[in-house]
């Protein structure tokens, strides 16, 4: 089992460019996206031509805005939206598929933006996705991935001092956030498997930083405890290209 989580920094964007080449060469069980950009019906005609899969999408009530999907070749035994909470559930921020043995769980986090106005917003999310993935996780483990905004520690960034608690995405209170997510069960597979790699899934626009790979890691998969047993591999696809994040990945025995 295979599921790769991808900010495609918009899906009409990215499918003009290397996009099938790029989940043929991925070629996930599950590809889960985030910041679709589209509206439900424009995200499927977007991806018409991917052959395979079933596909399943949530946008923002905003246009060009947000939006995560689902692809999976294998059709879930059901589909949520949202996590039922109102101030929450009009970006379009959620998917959950159930399969048999888990939940699969897609996310795109609030970025608390670059004058910080939406951080005291964006722990009020944590706290609430966190209490969304513990009811899940009463029913079945829970694999949720996606991008999370935010770079857990040092390693995470390659230029830590100069951005914490300075910069979206390093502020001491989503460091706490993940903290949480951590302290009630959750597991970073890409660090428990590669605990000592600095590798970045995402980079800005300016200044060619990727070229010079100044970057973030604030894509992940978190996993519930019990499925600690079942990783075989987490890595971070560099090499793909088309948006400012690359593909996260995760297999599983």
């Amino acid at each position: 089992m295979k599921v790769v989580s991808f900010n495609v920094n918009g899906i009409r964007a990215i499918m003009k460019k290397d996009f099938h080449e790029s989940l043929a060469m991925m070629d996930p069980d599950v590809l889960c996206i985030q910041e679709t950009k589209a509206q439900d019906d424009q995200v499927a005609e977007a991806l018409k031509p991917i052959n395979g899969y079933h596909l399943y999408s949530n946008s923002a009530v905003k246009k060009g805005y947000s939006g995560t999907a689902i692809l999976t070749k294998e059709k879930p035994i059901s589909v949520s939206y949202d996590i039922n909470i109102e101030e929450h559930d009009t970006e379009g921020r959620v998917i959950c598929a159930e399969f048999s043995a888990y939940f699969v769980v897609t996310v795109y986090v609030p970025n608390s933006g670059s004058a910080l106005k939406r951080l005291t917003y964006r722990q009020t999310w944590d706290k609430a996705f966190l209490a969304y993935l513990k009811a899940l996780e009463k029913k079945k483990p829970v694999i949720v991935c996606g991008d999370l905004n935010v770079a857990h520690r040092d390693i995470d960034l390659a230029n830590p001092k100069p951005n914490y608690n300075k910069s979206a995405g390093y502020m001491q209170e989503e460091i706490d956030g993940i903290d949480a997510y951590l302290s009630a069960g959750f597991v970073d597979t890409f660090r428990h498997v590669q605990p000592d790699t600095q590798k970045y899934s995402w980079w800005s626009y300016r200044a060619g930083a990727r070229a010079r790979n100044v970057g973030w890691r604030i894509d992940y998969f978190l996993i519930s405890a019990d499925l600690l047993s079942k990783v075989k591999k987490a890595d971070i696809y560099n090499e793909v290209m088309g948006s400012d994040h690359c593909p996260v990945a995760l297999e599983l025995n």
